[in-house]
């Protein structure tokens, strides 16, 4: 059923640490345009180990939670279901509550990597190339599966890192090929190219970016623009950031948490930027 501005309904980002989250931010600015005075969004510094706890003690003016990182597998024992998404890798970013309290799973990571690729004009790549081997590298694994025609070559930095990805490329169903993060220089050819790794630690690409790059995919989102990102976009190439997945990610939050469609997007990217420039 969707919200009704007079509901008085609760929020928030779960995860540790949670101070940089800019959820916030993107959750409050969506209730202001779409009327929801009685709704509230807030942060919650949660580990694994206090999870449980904190699920019991929500009453029934919880609408749903997001999740960041430690919580995105730990919560999948507490839930009720979890939709096919966030089955396909284990991973669980958005929680929903019934009026009956039954828990739903799902994860808009995925999706939301489609629609920030898709607002850029990129809806079909023939192969692509993702550095990184973590939690987010999975999701980007899934979304590309959708979206990519052929091979996926992910650089990795250990022989663990490799095998957990080919285990997520067979339940994917997609092709993989794994390479060595020191031959990740290659990747940059690419007719898309995903970053999924930590800040700073593909700064020592940027040098290596080719002089017609294609299109780029970099989740991060502060700092911002990263090195490779500067460069990519001073040769020219198309460049998404991690605003542009954190957007679209949320808007698909607030969707299945409200009931509310469409969802001010333009609205969500004013307010994150500014927040992003200090203002």
């Amino acid at each position: 059923m969707p919200a009704r501005a007079t509901d008085r309904r609760r929020a928030a980002v779960l995860g540790s640490p949670i101070a940089h989250s800019l959820s916030p931010v993107l959750h409050r600015a969506a209730y202001a345009a779409l009327g929801l005075e009685g709704w509230t969004y807030d942060r919650f510094d949660v580990d694994e180990a206090a999870l449980p706890g904190f699920l019991e003690k929500l009453g029934p003016e919880w609408a749903g939670l997001s999740l960041t990182m430690p919580l995105k597998r730990a919560v999948i024992p507490l839930l009720d279901e979890i939709s096919g998404t966030a089955g396909s890798v284990d991973a669980v970013n958005t929680v929903v509550f019934a009026e009956d309290g039954r828990r739903t799973g799902d994860n808009t990571d995925i999706p939301g990597m489609v629609a920030a690729l898709r607002e850029h004009g990129i809806e079909k790549v023939e192969t692509a190339a993702i550095l990184g081997a973590g939690a987010t590298a999975s999701s980007a694994l899934a979304a590309l599966s959708r979206i990519c025609a052929g091979e996926i070559v992910v650089h990795v930095r250990s022989a663990a890192r490799g095998a957990e990805m080919r285990e997520w490329a067979e339940r994917l169903d997609v092709t993989v090929r794994i390479a060595d993060w020191d031959d990740a220089e290659q990747a940059l050819h690419a007719p898309l190219v995903v970053t999924t790794t930590p800040a700073g630690v593909t700064d020592g690409l940027a040098h290596a970016v080719p002089e017609h790059p294609a299109a780029l995919f970099d989740v991060l989102y502060d700092p911002w623009p990263t090195a490779l990102a500067a460069r990519w976009s001073a040769y020219g190439g198309a460049v998404v950031g991690g605003l542009d997945l954190l957007l679209h990610q949320a808007v698909l939050q607030v969707e299945q948490m409200t009931g509310r469609s469409p969802v001010p997007l333009a609205a969500m990217r004013a307010a994150g930027g500014r927040a992003l420039a200090g203002g």
